[in-house]
This record gives C-alpha cells, sequence and structure tokens, in this order.
C-alpha cells in the first residue's frame, strides 16, 4: 500500500538530473501538484546582498551533520541589527524579533486563491549574506513567527553561484498563521527557475549538480505586510536556511548504538482515523502524516489549541486538534498538507515553541537529542519489504523518533497506523536509519527514485535546557 506523500521527495530533480532518470510523479513522490504561479512579489526588489555533550550522552559521530549541511539563522538582537531594514525594528525582550516600524510602500497583492486583489503597507529587512560552509545543491528555509490577523510574511532567498554569478529573489514562501477572510492563503510559489536552479514548493535545487555548480552564499529577504491605516505587525523571532550537498547513495553508513535507551512520552496520533475528514485539506486524513506528526510533538512539550480554536471542527470527530493542525499547515498552492517550513512555522506559533527544518547524519544525532528528551520528526521513503513490520510502501512519509530500545532500535509513532493505541512502533536500526538516509533508491517497478536524505523537523523551547541547548548547537541548531 502506497500512502499519500507529504510533499515532493527531496532532491528529487536534481538527482534525476544526474541520474539520467524522470523526476517522481506528482502524487508517487510528492511534487508539486499546480502549476498556476502565487503571484508577483508584493515588495519592489531589493538590492542584491553582496560543548561538549551532557554526561552520558551518546558519543557524537566522527562524520557529524556538519560536514554536509549548513544550517544558519537569525534569532538573537544582534543578529537582527547585521541585516538591513526599511522600515522595521527590533522588538527586544526575552525573543528578540522583527517588527513593522513604520511602512516603507504599499503594494498590491493578487491572491490566486481567492482571486482578490488588495493593497497592503510592507516593510522590509533584508539579512547579510551567508557564506555555506558547505556549498549547496539544495536550500530550504524555515521561519518562527507570529501573525495576527491582517498580517503575513514573504520569506525570500537570494544566491550567489561558484562561478560568481546570482540567482534572482526566489519566493520560498508566503505564509500567515491565520485562514480567514481578514488573511491571505498561505501558499508556495510554482514556476520560479533560472535556467540553472529551480524552486519545488519549499525547496531550492540546482538543476544539474553533475556539473559542479554549487550555490556557495545567500541572503534572506524578509517582508513584512499589513492591512493599511493599521498598526497591525507581523513578529519574525526566528529566520534561518539548510543548505546540503549530499553525495548520491543507495545505502548509508550504518551507526552504533549508543549506551543508553529511552524512550519519550508523546502522544500517539493515527492519521488513518481521519480519512475522509475535510477533504478539502488534502483530500483528508489519508495524507496527514506531517501534521499529525507535527501535532504529536507540540503535545509533547504541552501545548495544545484551545477550545476555542477547535471550535470549527466537527465535535464529534476523535483527536479534533489533528484536523486543526490539517488546516493550518495547509500550502494552498501545493494543494497539501507536507510543506516542511509551513510545519515548523505551524508548531512555533505555541507559546514559547521553536521549529526548524535540517538535515541529520545518523541515528547517533537523534540518540543524543532523544537523550536530552527532544523527539524528532524524521522524512523516509521505502517499499512494504524496507521495514520490516510497517505493513506499507510510501514514496514519501513523516514519522516520530521517540526514542531508542536498549538495542538501539527505532521506536516511533508512526501514524500511518489503524488507530491511535497502534502507533507506536519498533522498528529496526539499519532499515530505518537506511531509508531516512538515502538520497537514492528504487521502486517497486525497479526504477531509480530519491529519499530524503535525512530530513528533519525539529520542535523544541524557545529557551531549552542547558543540555539540550548543547546538543542542539552541536548539531548546528541555534
Amino acid at each position: 500500500m502506497t500512502r499519500s506523500a507529504p510533499r515532493r521527495t527531496v532532491l528529487a530533480a536534481a538527482l534525476a538530473a544526474a541520474a539520467g532518470v524522470a523526476a517522481p510523479s506528482a502524487k508517487a513522490a510528492d511534487a508539486p501538484r499546480r502549476s498556476a504561479a502565487g503571484g508577483a512579489a508584493s515588495a519592489p526588489a531589493a538590492p542584491a546582498p553582496a560543548a561538549s555533550a551532557p554526561a552520558g550522552t551518546p558519543a557524537a559521530p566522527a562524520r557529524r551533520s556538519k560536514g554536509l549541511v549548513d544550517y544558519h539563522a537569525w534569532t538573537t538582537a544582534a543578529d537582527w541589527k547585521k541585516g538591513t531594514g526599511r522600515g522595521t525594528r527590533i522588538a527586544h525582550g526575552p525573543r528578540p524579533g522583527v517588527v513593522v516600524d513604520r511602512a516603507a510602500g504599499t503594494a498590491d497583492y493578487h491572491d490566486p486563491h481567492t482571486d482578490r486583489t488588495a493593497s497592503w503597507e510592507y516593510a522590509v529587512w533584508t539579512s547579510p549574506e551567508h557564506r555555506l560552509t558547505v556549498p549547496a545543491t539544495e536550500v530550504v528555509a524555515s521561519w518562527n513567527a507570529h501573525t495576527p490577523p491582517g498580517t503575513w510574511i514573504t520569506v525570500e532567498l537570494h544566491g550567489r553561484y561558484s562561478d560568481g554569478t546570482s540567482t534572482p529573489w526566489y519566493v520560498m514562501g508566503r505564509w500567515t498563521s491565520g485562514d480567514g477572510d481578514a488573511d491571505i492563503r498561505r501558499t508556495s510559489v510554482d514556476d520560479q527557475k533560472d535556467g540553472r536552479s529551480s524552486i519545488s514548493t519549499d525547496t531550492f535545487a540546482l538543476d544539474d549538480p553533475a556539473s559542479g555548480l554549487r550555490l556557495t552564499s545567500y541572503a534572506l529577504r524578509l517582508t513584512l505586510h499589513r492591512r493599511p491605516g493599521t498598526d497591525l505587525t507581523p513578529t519574525v523571532w526566528r529566520l534561518g536556511a539548510m543548505g546540503s550537498d549530499l553525495p548520491d547513495r543507495f545505502e548509508v553508513p550504518a551507526s552504533t548504538p549508543g549506551k543508553v535507551g529511552r524512550e519519550l512520552v508523546v502522544p500517539r496520533y493515527s492519521q488513518e482515523i481521519h480519512k475522509g475528514q475535510y477533504p478539502e485539506y488534502d483530500n483528508g486524513g489519508e495524507a496527514w502524516c506531517s501534521p499529525t506528526s507535527s501535532q504529536m510533538i507540540i503535545e509533547h512539550w504541552g501545548r495544545k489549541p484551545t477550545p476555542e480554536q477547535l471550535s470549527w471542527v466537527n465535535p464529534d470527530y476523535a483527536d479534533r486538534q489533528v484536523c486543526h493542525a490539517a488546516r493550518y499547515t495547509f500550502d494552498y498552492q501545493y494543494d497539501g498538507c507536507g510543506n516542511w517550513p509551513f510545519n515548523a512555522a505551524y508548531a512555533a506559533t505555541y507559546r514559547d515553541l521553536q521549529g526548524v527544518v535540517t538535515r541529520l547524519s545518523c541515528l547517533t544525532d537523534v540518540e543524543r537529542l532523544i537523550h536530552v528528551g527532544i523527539p524528532v520528526i524524521t522524512s523516509q521513503s521505502f517499499l512494504k519489504t524496507e521495514l520490516d513490520g510497517a505493513g506499507y510502501g510510501t514514496a514519501g512519509h513523516l514519522m516520530t523518533v521517540i526514542g531508542f530500545t536498549k538495542d538501539g532500535d527505532v521506536i516511533a509513532n508512526d501514524p500511518a497506523s489503524p488507530d491511535d493505541k497502534a502507533v507506536r512502533r519498533v522498528y529496526r536500526r539499519r532499515e530505518f536509519e537506511n531509508i531516512w538516509l538515502r538520497t537514492k533508491r528504487h521502486d517497486a517497478n525497479g526504477q531509480v527514485k530519491s529519499g530524503s536524505g535525512g530530513v528533519c523537523y525539529l520542535y523544541f523551547p524557545a529557551k531549552p535546557a542547558p543540555t539540550q541547548h548543547r546538543v542542539l548547537a552541536e548539531l548546528g541548531i541555534r
């Protein structure tokens, strides 16, 4: 049985070009399902921008994830000061962020999903240029923000190639936490390309990585929008991106299990019990692995929607918060709930939570996170025969790693289970690690497809405990 994939499997276009095979089809491997552009950028273009682990924690692997991945973010007042603002200011406090100070201008935005055109005031913050420690074939941006009704944000990326030329400004997402009449519809933007790279839903990817071309640096541009004549403002607390250059691989080296097994207490939710509910959000629960996984981790941290927020959900439905998560992670362009940054941004709408999208290098990285109390949402694709005990195959699926057995096998909350009681699974370490970390695989017909390459969501407190802070920092997250 093939599950509906949460989004385009990572590296599909890049690996297809390198291997000389066709990219996976839309439903089979998470490709964007529509091709209508999401509208022109609403703000005028800006010039191109020129610890040791706690005791008892499993040892860090010899080949760390930072050797393949560069995650960088702007989160502190000092970070925000390094950027260039037009109409923005820094909101100080326990969690510094960027807000609108005054309107830098007004621009029209035609929402392709409501067919409405409206004028919006805007202010712009542009990051300094970040030089990648890993010249990248792919980049995924993510952000944490608060957007009151009548406000929204646009996140864009501009990069510099290894031959000295530059990309255009690419829209990585138009995002709002809301879904009411005062809001736009959150959306990715299709049909963005320059003949050398392109945007697929939420991922910047080089068209032909085999050519040797790489992205060596990038800047992010943040546009804050609000209704004209108001003092409303979005607040952005975190803005970052993960760049990576992974080798083509059908198999990855096996990691050595840590000495300490641990299992975290995480709610268990099945996506399958929501099948047919709210089909306007990606055909109902059958395709809700990403928001279901997100909701499990949000509640692990003691957060959940209020009764008022859930008032729109049919009271007869079980686990109504999963329906809520699906609605508020939904990408109206992709027509699905599996946009990675939209899930991380949704998690961060809950009090004092942060969410990032990154890649890890092995299960030892995950063990270190579990040891300090941070569960990990992983993305993988596999045949039914490749993951013993799953009982299904998938072209792309999210599940939550909540612990490890004493022998090092993976304890996962798998939302592709018939009911909540069946969600907890134990999967063989070697099988799980390979289907998660590989970048190439064969489908049931023997054709070469792509794998996620270790993509994961990390949700953690705005003020992590010291041990959590150390491990996150060692994995490139601050």
